[in-house]
Order: C-alpha cells, then sequence, then structure tokens
C-alpha cells in the first residue's frame, strides 16, 4: 500500500478542480472537505447521517459526536468542524434537501450509505485524475501536518484526530524544512 501523502496548496486545488468536474461534485467535495479540514477518516464519512452534521433546520453543528460504531477502535470522538466545513454542510443540505434524519450524508448514486470501501475507491480515483499518487488517507495526514505547521500542539491534534496515543499522531505530522527553519527563528 502506498504511503499517505500530504497534499500541498497546489495539490488541494487541483483535487477540488478534478471535484469540480465529476459527476456529484457537490457530494464529492463536501467528502474531501471532511477529511483535509476535518480530519475525518473515510470510514467515518461514510457514517456519518445528517442528524450528526446538522440540525432540524440544516444548520452544521460545530461538533460532530461520533458513536464508538462510526470509528476506528469502537471509542466515540467529537469532530470539530471549522467555519468553511459548516459552510459547505448548510450549502450541500439546502441542494439535496433530506426529510430523515437517520439517512447518510454522503449518499451513492442509489441513495444508499457509501460503504468505507466504496468512499476510498472514489477518493483514490479523484486523486489519481489530479495526478496524485496516494491512498484516501491523505486528507487526514494533510490535516494533522497543516495543523502542526501552524503551530499547533501535538496534543490538540491527537484530540482532533481522536487517536489514543499521541506517538500516532506524530506519524501523522510531516515536518518540512521551512518548518524548521520557522521554527529554530522562534528560539
Amino acid at each position: 500500500m502506498t504511503q499517505a501523502s500530504v497534499l500541498s496548496e497546489s495539490d488541494i486545488r487541483r483535487v477540488f478542480r478534478i471535484v469540480e468536474t465529476t459527476r456529484h461534485a457537490d457530494r464529492n467535495r463536501l467528502a474531501f472537505i471532511l477529511s483535509i479540514y476535518g480530519g475525518m477518516r473515510v470510514g467515518e464519512i461514510a457514517a456519518l447521517t445528517i442528524k450528526d452534521a446538522a440540525n432540524q433546520y440544516g444548520e452544521a453543528r460545530r461538533e460532530i459526536r461520533l458513536s464508538s460504531h462510526q470509528t476506528k477502535g469502537n471509542r466515540g470522538r467529537i469532530v470539530v468542524l471549522s467555519n468553511r466545513g459548516r459552510r459547505e454542510i448548510e450549502s450541500y443540505l439546502k441542494l439535496h434537501p433530506h426529510t430523515q434524519p437517520d439517512w447518510p450524508l454522503i449518499r451513492s448514486q442509489r441513495g444508499q450509505a457509501f460503504s468505507s470501501l466504496m468512499l476510498s475507491m472514489l477518493f483514490r480515483g479523484i486523486y489519481e485524475l489530479a495526478g496524485i499518487r496516494t491512498p484516501s488517507h491523505s486528507g487526514r495526514r494533510t490535516f494533522a501536518t497543516r495543523l502542526n505547521a501552524k503551530g499547533v500542539g501535538m496534543r490538540t491534534i491527537q484530540k482532533l484526530m481522536g487517536h489514543q496515543h499521541i506517538a500516532t499522531t506524530a506519524l501523522y505530522c510531516e515536518v518540512s524544512e521551512e518548518v524548521m527553519r520557522n521554527a529554530v527563528e522562534l528560539v
């Protein structure tokens, strides 16, 4: 299996340009935003219901509370959404009004929940169309690395990622030469 890449700004822009050409661009854009800007696992995105992400008025929640059956390791976790993520959920729900709160937020063409495998294949296919050879986990790795580069503490990143061990979180955070140069200037 290919090591998940950390996506650069230009990679992210290229992915979103490709997403806009896909058949279900709004759905695919939301899925990528939840990965890259929310740090969510593909399986967590696939398991999301409408009521997990928004209230009955279509307003996105500040925090998504994932139950143990929606996460890896059977431990629930909280996903804190950025304003961008919240706006994207609200826009998506306006375009696709749903009346059943238990319906999947991200749905296949048949209106059913994606399996983790199928959503992972969708991510990988879009990455490949963008010229990036990487697995679906790159969004999460990018999320952690970008937070680390901006000086967010490892313990905070650990909580945002839903990791039990901080050593796991550290493996996600790639450190560039630029980050190291900036760090020594703080001394």
